[in-house]
């Protein structure tokens, strides 16, 4: 796993974007139900494909990790 920083301008342009677009639960909730239909369809529509499996899996993996950071919903208090 990279652990990648963001230039300044990136963090202003997300800043802005969730202060001025969309909340950022309300983002993270989106995320959640496409990442969920999109994976429930591709593995429906390629069940026996393999490398496209563990291609999905990542892509989910990495999606939720973007869910939680706008709204930590896994973690447990």
């Amino acid at each position: 796993m990279s652990t990648n920083t963001l230039s300044k301008e990136a963090e202003t342009r997300l800043m802005n974007f969730f202060k001025n677009t969309i909340d950022p639960q309300e983002m993270a909730k989106s995320i959640r139900q496409v990442n969920y239909v999109l994976a429930l369809g591709s593995l429906r529509q390629h069940e026996t494909i393999q490398n496209e499996k563990i291609n999905l899996e990542n892509n989910f993996y990495w999606l939720n990790e973007l869910a939680e950071i706008l709204s930590p919903y896994l973690d447990v208090e």
